[in-house]
């Protein structure tokens, strides 16, 4: 494992720690989902009773330069209020006031960084915008599992230049994706969503060698519905990637593993909420309709298999998440996977805000802060932030 806070002395220390506060906000900028920052509480909270100097940067959105609508003021007045203590905040990390902010702190202090993509060199990993962070502090941690597989200033950049560990929440992500990529229990079951098959077909490709079971539903499953000869209709579709799916297919047969396609789908003729409905076998759509979730024959046999699992992991919603009416296919594995025994592991935003909008949360396993970062691992690759990180 990689090596953490609790293994170094941060002691009077200046610590730069990336978290991840890209938290939903409404119309009026208040916070209507605070999970990411109460998060990293329990991390902020030790170097604090430590004696940590605590620097914090995050994004927020995707910016073009300076964006008082992407401010992390908003998150700044919520942490302080979950830590009941006061922070510091720089309005701008390049100006000397900054330093001058970071060289008065004291032990247990806290110092938040305005929005780091408010700066072009953050994206761009500029050596310039990396040499100025890094001047701040001692040590890097990364708590940010989300954006552990961008190699941006504020991740890759400043872990490149000075000492980085992880933090408490990161130790977590690592520690359960290990758990279910190296030692899972059997039945293993892969649930496999999300509209883009091209994300997903190289995970399918890693788990093959790991799972038993591979249940696809969501967009990508029409790719795969169309490669073995099927009509999907005006289904959302990769002509592309039509062969490689079907060679996938022929190995998880070669290999004893068994993949199991939607077997009807809720089909609609527009893409909207209000569009006509019409259930069909799948392979056998009207030409004029498109999928939009899986039916109740699917949600069926989805459930028996994940009843006997031992280990599930989830990744993209099972239909058109966005709209109510097309929920119910991913809301109705949300419930299966909750009430199973198995050691579960959910990443993507849909996903888990389905398992969290159904009060479901505290009985997953775990609940991946990370989705690209999740797909990545799941993938077989490493992630380049956690690489420069020293192991133990």
């Amino acid at each position: 494992m990689k090596k953490t806070i609790r293994d170094i002395d941060v002691s009077g220390k200046h610590l730069f720690v990336r978290v991840d506060y890209n938290v939903p906000m409404n119309t009026e900028l208040k916070i209507v989902d605070d999970t990411r920052i109460t998060a990293t509480l329990p991390t902020i909270n030790y170097l604090i009773e430590h004696g940590a100097k605590v620097i914090l940067c995050s994004h927020l959105g995707r910016p073009k330069g300076v964006d008082n609508k992407m401010s992390l003021r908003p998150v700044l007045a919520r942490l302080s209020k979950l830590l009941d203590k006061p922070i510091s905040f720089a309005e701008d990390i390049l100006d000397k006031s900054t330093k001058e902010m970071v060289n008065k702190m004291q032990d247990g202090d806290v110092l938040m960084l305005e929005n780091v993509r408010f700066y072009d060199g953050e994206e761009a990993n500029d050596p310039k915008f990396v040499k100025a962070l890094a001047s701040l502090a001692d040590v890097f941690v990364l708590e940010a599992f989300g954006t552990a597989h961008r190699k941006h200033a504020s991740t890759y950049g400043i872990a490149s230049v000075i000492p980085a560990v992880a933090g408490f929440l990161v130790e977590q992500e690592l520690k359960m994706y290990d758990k279910i990529l190296n030692n899972p229990d059997h039945p293993y079951v892969a649930i496999l969503g999300g509209a883009k098959v091209s994300d997903k077909l190289p995970v399918i490709e890693n788990l093959l060698d790991k799972v038993d079971t591979i249940l696809i539903g969501g967009g990508m499953s029409y790719t795969f519905i169309k490669a073995i000869g099927g009509n999907v209709g005006t289904s959302i579709l990769d002509n592309s990637k039509l062969e490689l799916a079907k060679e996938i297919l022929d190995k998880a047969k070669e290999k004893g593993v068994k993949v199991i396609l939607p077997i009807d789908n809720i089909g609609a003729k527009d893409f909207s909420e209000d569009a006509e409905t019409k259930l069909f076998n799948s392979g056998f759509f009207a030409d004029d309709y498109q999928g939009m979730d899986i039916g109740p024959k699917t949600i069926k046999a989805f459930k028996k298999v994940i009843k006997k699992a031992k280990t599930i992991v989830w990744n993209g919603p099972l239909g058109v998440y966005e709209y109510e009416k097309f929920k119910r296919g991913t809301n109705k594995i949300a419930k299966y996977v909750a009430k199973s025994k198995a050691i579960s592991v959910i990443g993507g935003g849909d996903s888990v805000a389905a398992v969290q909008s159904l009060g479901y949360g505290k009985k997953i396993t775990h609940l991946s802060t990370g989705g690209g970062a999740s797909l990545m691992l799941l993938q077989g690759k490493k992630l380049p932030c956690v690489e420069l990180i020293e192991d133990m």
